[in-house]
């Protein structure tokens, strides 16, 4: 029996990774959820998984949750540090980071440090601070176990191999919804357009990531960092059927693939149970019914957050944070019909530009850098509106 701590336990992989724990009542246990401002999805949550404590990160919301969960036996916090705080005080073997953005930064910190084993389904705190994180989980000996469905395929790849057998890894997307448009239909794309993604269910910040590639080149960086490689060893092709999740070439020649249905749940749960392997009610494949695999590159001209996002884990530094941090503000700006498509990727190149580059950040540098180019681009979207 495995205690868990969902960080984020209202959001799309939250959900299903409840869904996951329900399913497995023998193997896993709550025992810890937070989220901002859903409360009333947290109080329903708590009330059936019966956890030892919750966080809501929202502070206005902490009397009505305090009170909905009046005598239950599960404690109550408030505010963004106690989520941060939480993974150090309960009884934890595995803390899932499911928040979206530079907010989940902080929180991975804090379970490094307490010696906590990570689900990460957070990339973003690897694309901003990669090599701090790399570095601490190594001074405390704590395993990051890949939740994306891309890095825990090739993490599965590579059980049994050795890191200096590797010569190329490849990233699979599935195009998302705007595979072989062309810049004119993108020009004149709405938030509905984005959000309707053929394969995977998502949230609406990565789903539209995913629209952009810019959810690709995030987990470029994220890759780099978990695997320890060089970035000429990533690549990325598009494989519209999202059946094959990604590709480990070897130096022999040789190439491993890891193959399952767009399900979420799946690296969900074999995170959660890592080493071993449980069974699961989930859909098989049927091989019968696909009758053709197909790859094809990326349009770079098209998409250009792909190599926005290859140019900053180039540059390094505090580049991918502003990368990082741009994008969020310009996505939630489009979701909100402030900004067109297009213009998410104009507002990340101009911040890329423009804010001030370090070269070796520290955490300081890092929480100043984000701020800085989240001002910035909120200036660029207000002169786009």
């Amino acid at each position: 029996m495995k205690n868990i701590a969902i960080l984020g336990s209202t959001g799309s992989i939250g959900k299903q990774a409840l869904e996951v724990i329900k399913n497995n009542p023998l193997n896993f246990r709550v025992s810890v959820l937070t989220a901002y401002h859903s409360a009333d999805k947290l109080i329903e949550q708590a009330i059936e998984f019966k956890p030892d404590a919750v966080v809501i990160g929202c502070e206005d919301s902490y009397e009505k949750v305090k009170s909905a969960l009046y005598g239950s036996g599960t404690r109550v916090y408030a505010g963004s540090e106690e989520i941060n705080n939480i993974v150090e005080q309960e009884d934890i073997d595995i803390v899932l980071v499911a928040l979206v953005g530079f907010a989940g930064l902080k929180p991975v910190l804090s379970a490094l440090k307490a010696h906590r084993t990570i689900a990460l389904a957070n990339k973003e705190s690897l694309v901003v601070a990669g090599e701090l994180i790399t570095q601490l989980a190594k001074e405390n000996e704590v395993t990051i176990l890949p939740v994306d469905s891309e890095h825990s395929a090739i993490f599965q790849c590579l059980a049994g191999e050795k890191s200096d057998s590797i010569e190329k890894i490849y990233l699979t997307a599935s195009g998302g919804p705007f595979f072989g448009k062309n810049k004119l239909f993108l020009e004149n794309v709405t938030v509905s357009d984005a959000l309707h993604h053929p394969k995977w269910e998502m949230g609406q910040k990565i789903t539209v990531d995913s629209a952009s590639m810019m959810n690709k080149g995030l987990e470029v960086i994220e890759a780099k960092w978990l695997f320890n490689l060089d970035i000429s060893q990533i690549d990325v092709i598009i494989h519209p059927q999202t059946i094959i999740h990604s590709i480990v070439q070897f130096v022999d020649g040789s190439m491993k693939a890891q193959m399952g249905l767009p399900d979420m749940r799946l690296p969900i749960q074999f995170a959660l149970s890592y080493p071993t392997r449980i069974p699961s009610p989930l859909p098989r494949f049927n091989f019968t019914s696909q009758t053709a695999f197909t790859f094809s590159p990326p349009d770079r001209e098209n998409f250009r957050n792909l190599d926005l996002a290859y140019f900053a884990i180039r540059q390094a530094g505090n580049m991918p944070c502003i990368l990082n941090a741009a994008n969020e503000v310009a996505v939630e700006a489009f979701l909100k019909d402030r900004i067109r498509f297009l213009q998410i990727t104009s507002v990340i190149e101009q911040c890329m530009e423009d804010i001030s580059y370090i070269e070796k950040p520290d955490f300081e540098d890092l929480i100043e850098t984000n701020k800085e180019t989240k001002t910035y681009a909120q200036h660029l979207v207000k002169s786009y509106f």
